[in-house]
């Protein structure tokens, strides 16, 4: 008698490629969500200092429409509302900048993350006939220890 051999082809996949194949699934799979979650929080960093810039940009507008006022914009928000623009009688350069103050710093605490801080450092003597003005913005960031800011520095 003759022994017959049989060879049998496998096809398919065993459970241990199966399992192997999944874990490496899952490691990109884990490693996509992270770059996922860094690109959203850069992305808000992104928007928060776009609107840092166009709000200090804002005040520096006000300071140059208000020369008179000078040293009246120097300090830190959030101003005081004089209804300067659709008030009954008109206002000094002072009042003005006060009004000025309280409009732009309401727009700070809107549009920039909770706890925001604004400043603006006035040097009348720097730049002379010029005075230099420094507009300096700060807010939290989500995920860092040190918070964000933005500092402008003109001369009018």
């Amino acid at each position: 008698m003759s022994r017959r051999t049989q060879t049998v082809k496998q096809s398919g996949f065993t459970l241990v490629e199966s399992l192997v194949a999944m874990v490496v699934l899952a490691v990109g799979m884990l490693g996509i969500a992270g770059l996922y979650i860094e690109g959203l929080r850069s992305g808000q960093a992104s928007v928060s200092r776009t609107m840092a810039v166009a709000l200090a940009a804002d005040m520096a507008d006000r300071i140059r429409a208000n020369p008179a006022a000078t040293v009246a914009y120097a300090g830190a928000g959030p101003g005081v509302n004089n209804q300067c623009v659709n008030g009954p009688a008109p206002c000094n350069p002072a009042q003005l900048a006060q009004d000025d103050w309280f409009w732009w710093f309401q727009d700070v605490q809107g549009r920039l993350p909770v706890g925001a801080t604004a400043a603006i450092a006035v040097d009348p003597v720097t730049a002379a006939p010029a005075v230099q003005y420094d507009i300096t913005l700060t807010w939290p960031e989500p995920g860092q220890t040190v918070p964000a800011s933005y500092n402008l520095r003109f001369s009018f």
